[in-house]
């Protein structure tokens, strides 16, 4: 009866997962079904080792969403607006992938996806990726060539995965600590 009392206490809140799936999309049965089919096509493999499988298997989709984003810039005239539209539907893909990406490790280290634990580490996903997201446009801040910012997208977006990869199997693993939020005040 405790631990059930405890894992309501602990459980994310409706509202927060309700935020999660109707504005990110975030589906967590789906996280489950992707790190089950990891465990048993790879039954031998580490946690660290299946962490690193995913991390190479987002790491292609980025550099494929990052690109993609910014290829509207190559367009003269109307590419801007269709820059804008590519930007915020590319940098919602992005940080879809990369809170699945943290939730699959999360899932891979025996973590519960459901515990609010886990928010702040979505919030600061979704930080990193708005802010990376946005780089590939120093290429128009500082005026270089439009194509620039193309293959500039594409490498951002994958070493973006690759950081927050990481980041998260330091975390789950229990090396690296999530570094409590300061007080506002």
């Amino acid at each position: 009866m405790a631990s059930n009392v405890a894992r309501a206490e602990s459980t994310q809140s409706i509202m927060m997962d309700d935020f999660f799936y109707f504005f990110l999309r975030l589906r967590k049965e789906r996280v489950r079904k992707v790190v089950q089919a990891a465990r048993s096509r790879h039954p031998e493999e580490s946690p660290e080792g299946l962490s690193r499988q995913l991390i190479a298997s987002t790491s292609a989709l980025s550099f494929m969403a990052g690109t993609i984003m910014h290829l509207p810039t190559l367009i003269p005239g109307i590419g801007q607006a269709w820059n804008l539209l590519g930007f915020v539907g590319g940098a919602s893909a992005l940080t879809r992938m990369h809170l699945y990406l943290i939730l699959e490790i999360a899932l891979v280290y025996g973590k519960d996806i459901d515990d609010q634990e886990r928010v702040p580490e979505m919030a600061a996903v979704v930080a990193a990726t708005g802010l990376a997201a946005t780089a590939p446009l120093l290429v128009h801040v500082f005026e270089l060539n439009p194509l620039y910012a193309v293959p500039a997208a594409g490498l951002t977006a994958t070493a973006l995965t690759r950081l927050i990869g990481e980041r998260a199997i330091g975390l789950y693993s229990g090396a690296l600590e999530m570094p409590a939020p300061e007080p506002i005040g």
